[in-house]
């Protein structure tokens, strides 16, 4: 493929470039996204309720309703006084949930003080009133923890999701049932054409879920074809306090066709240019000119008959006359000492957009040609050619003049940085767009070929984008100079929930933008499984959130999305899911949200920081 690294790495970094256990991505939620659906009470109005239990004498939720519906929305307590919510809450509250650009309206309500274990909620819309949804925050200490079943989302399979409690105090974290009691639990799914269906969770022993009754809920659904998959997991029960909750967790789950499979389980190796190998793997494709992220192992064997690890490889790459050729670099056979026999292990080839598995194989047999490099291992250096391939002959100027420092904006987004505060600086434009991580790679290198080099600056998406960049793709960003390569601000590199939560909720408004999965938990967690440690080491990162104000209260950026996520959160990235593991953490500092619009000032309106960023930046 045109412009693609042939990635390797040392044997020691295998591990971590092994496909990533679904559990590495569970969703931990204390908040109840509840579908609205109106139906015509006795007196042919309009109406929906349902019933909202009270933790720790508090509630808080919030209203996502159609635009111009002018809902009712009314409480009833336990001898079915009714009361209007809006009159009787602490704080009413007119904000909006969402990620950059892509937001949805909403009404919060707070009540500080509440008697009862539980009120009822019931909305009043006019005839023809559309549905909505309901978003209501527990207690933090009793969460929801649900994974993914398995990660073969291709069409044809079955779905699965996994869900049980957690709780934690200062002193210890319990869970299934230590943590409370699930007694009812289900997935409700919104399909790729919108339709909705419900399947049943279950804790007999028998649907994946563990040993019957001991708290852990399994169930699974059906896939017909491709597209994203909407499900959201519901589960009601009592607390380790005696407490009745609520909570759902919310997965994006993408489904692709399986557009490509191997047709043997030999490959074999032919010698290119130098010290390189070219290891094609036989493949049968139904999708001419389709790349795909290919990662595997190479393993060989010692001199006492042993097998011995040598070294991972992967990248970008598009099937061609039946194979799909990985590069690779003779020098790592002779730093492991290998000899024959040798073998291509845990291989599996990705789609680029989702790093959903279409094809692999735990062992491969692998036929080499007699090695040409006579170098010993003391004597080997690991040099940019061993781990990124060779550079492309015109990468050295004939396609670009001189050098910049690129702002880069995130998902949904358009140009947030101040350009006058950055010198030799242009704005990347990909306006309020929806793009995966190699869609938006792949722009910015493109807008970034008018210059021979480039550092980049980003913010949100745009720093994964970045990385995946330099990762994956020669650049400018291999010619720049300078201490800092990449830095970002407020980057989910591990992930958002919102990101879960706006899909569910876009599924039936429509939300601008659209859905991302790039962006959830179990994308971010298969993404970052191709992201090696000689690449992470290149970005320079920072981290914000909300100020603190009092210690009393709970602190914010975004008044709908403080609902959902765990503090401390700049609006739509935890700190803790804004770390790069290997990356270079610049520090986390409060009073700055993520975008403009939240309570706090937007977080790339920094001017010492930005002053920072400008004098260390490559370029």
């Amino acid at each position: 493929m045109a412009f693609a690294k042939q990635l390797s790495g040392p044997a020691s970094e295998i591990a971590s470039m092994r496909a990533p256990s679904p559990i590495d991505a569970t969703i931990h939620s204390h908040s109840a996204l509840l579908p609205v659906h109106f139906s015509n009470n006795a007196q042919g109005e309009r109406s929906w309720q349902a019933t909202l239990p009270v933790e720790n004498g508090r509630l808080r939720f919030a209203v996502f309703e159609p635009a111009d519906a002018n809902w009712q929305v009314d409480m009833l307590d336990a001898s079915g006084r009714s009361v209007s919510a809006a009159s009787n809450a602490s704080r009413v509250i007119d904000t909006d949930f969402g990620i950059e650009q892509a937001r949805v309206p909403a009404m919060r309500y707070d009540f500080d003080k509440m008697d009862g274990n539980s009120w009822t909620l019931r909305l009043h819309g006019s005839a023809g009133s559309r549905d909505g949804f309901v978003l209501v925050e527990g207690d933090q200490a009793t969460e929801l923890a649900s994974y993914q079943t398995h990660t073969r989302q291709l069409t044809g399979q079955r779905l699965g999701l996994t869900a049980l409690l957690t709780t934690s105090n200062d002193e210890r974290v319990s869970v299934g049932n230590t943590a409370g009691r699930i007694t009812e639990a289900s997935i409700r799914v919104t399909n790729p054409d919108r339709s909705i269906a419900t399947y049943a969770m279950y804790d007999d022993g028998r649907h994946d879920d563990g040993v019957a009754g001991d708290g852990l809920f399994a169930g699974d659904f059906p896939t017909q074809g491709a597209g994203d998959y909407v499900a959201q997991v519901e589960a009601r029960g009592i607390t380790a306090r005696g407490q009745a909750f609520v909570r759902t967790a919310e997965h994006l789950l993408p489904v692709v066709d399986a557009s490509l499979e191997l047709s043997a389980l030999r490959a074999a190796a032919v010698a290119s240019d130098g010290d390189r190998l070219s290891i094609r793997v036989p493949v049968s494709s139904r999708a001419p000119g389709q790349h795909y992220r290919a990662i595997g192992e190479v393993w060989g064997t010692d001199a006492r008959g042993k097998s011995v690890p040598v070294a991972w490889l992967g990248g970008m790459v598009s099937p061609a006359n039946g194979t799909l050729a990985l590069g690779f670099d003779e020098r790592w056979i002779a730093l492991a000492a290998a000899k024959a026999p040798y073998e291509l292990r845990n291989l599996r080839i990705e789609d680029p957009d989702h790093f959903i598995t279409v094809a692999s194989a735990s062992r491969m047999a692998l036929d080499l040609p007699a090695l040409r490099t006579t170098a010993k291992p003391t004597d080997i250096v690991v040099d940019e050619r061993m781990t990124m391939g060779p550079r492309p002959a015109n990468l050295n100027g004939t396609n670009g003049v001189g050098q910049r420092l690129l702002l880069v904006h995130g998902y949904c987004s358009g140009g947030v940085w101040p350009a006058s505060q950055f010198s030799s600086a242009s704005t990347f434009l990909d306006v309020n767009q929806n793009r995966s991580h190699d869609q938006f790679a792949q722009r910015i290198r493109d807008f970034g070929a008018t210059w021979n080099s480039f550092g980049t600056v980003s913010h949100s998406q745009g720093g994964a984008a970045s990385l995946h960049l330099y990762t994956y793709y020669w650049s400018g960003l291999d010619n720049a100079t300078g201490n800092r390569l990449m830095q970002s601000v407020g980057t989910p590199y591990k992930g958002t929930n919102l990101s879960g939560i706006l899909a569910t909720i876009g599924s039936w408004f429509g939300v601008a933008c659209g859905s991302n999965s790039d962006m959830t938990y179990s994308g971010a967690s298969a993404w970052l499984a191709g992201i090696p440690s000689w690449a992470r080491a290149k970005v320079n990162y920072y981290t914000t959130s909300f100020k603190l104000t009092h210690w009393w209260v709970n602190d914010y950026c975004n008044f709908a999305s403080d609902l959902v996520l765990s503090d401390p959160e700049d609006g739509t990235t935890e700190q803790a899911n804004g770390q790069l593991s290997g990356g270079v953490n610049r520090g986390h500092v409060t009073g700055q949200c993520h975008t403009s619009g939240m309570r706090d000032p937007a977080q790339y309106l920094d001017s010492s920081r930005n002053a920072t960023m400008n004098s260390n930046a490559a370029r």
